[in-house]
């Protein structure tokens, strides 16, 4: 039920273990979930609406909406209560925004207020992007590859990072990615068999 912002306006990397939240389409408009809607990384990537709710002295007028991106987590802070500072404690349901997002719906005065919100779907456009980090024998990705390498089911390491210990050098690559909704979206070859670490490639998006 709150909302403020004391972060900086994009992260490097983030519990999310987004690079860019700008360079990778995110935009400004992101949030910092608490534990109980981070859900372990599970809501990386999730986009919400919130509006400033029953606060007539700070909610701005007529109730505007604010659609979000979950870019990284809030952590507990267990040397305050959370009525007082620690705002991010389980149970809390808390999204911590950066303040030009948070004067879109509320005066920055507040603070802290209390808000309505839904899971929606985003918006962003393109497909899903995949980032191939680590060494020839450690990396991560959900991945088959065109010669040797069949369907391997990855690893979560934290946030949106994924890793496998096969290898995977010297393949093309197809990702095949499940949302929670139970959909699934295939990028067929979509590393050329030449891909280096470091590159970045654009698969499918969900439909």
């Amino acid at each position: 039920m709150y909302n403020p912002l004391r972060r900086k306006i994009h992260d490097v990397r983030g519990a999310c273990g987004y690079e860019d939240v700008i360079k990778e389409g995110y935009g400004l408009d992101t949030a910092a979930l608490s534990e109980v809607l981070f859900n372990k990384g599970l809501s990386c990537g999730a986009c919400y609406e919130i509006k400033c709710l029953d606060n007539p002295q700070w909610c701005k007028p007529g109730h505007p909406t604010l659609a979000v991106t979950a870019t990284n987590n809030c952590p507990p802070n267990w040397n305050q209560p959370s009525d007082n500072g620690g705002w991010c404690n389980p149970p809390r349901e808390h999204f911590d925004i950066a303040k030009p997002s948070f004067i879109k719906i509320a005066e920055y005065k507040a603070g802290i207020v209390p808000v309505m919100y839904r899971r929606v779907p985003c918006l962003n456009k393109g497909g899903i992007k995949f980032t191939i980090t680590g060494n020839p024998y450690f990396n991560p990705s959900v991945v088959k590859g065109s010669k040797k390498l069949k369907w391997t089911t990855m690893k979560r390491l934290w946030g949106q990072k994924w890793e496998t210990d096969s290898k995977m050098v010297g393949e093309s690559l197809t990702f095949r990615v499940r949302a929670s909704d139970g959909r699934y979206s295939t990028s067929w070859h979509v590393a050329p068999s030449n891909w280096q670490f470091g590159q970045t490639f654009e698969g499918k998006n969900f439909r």
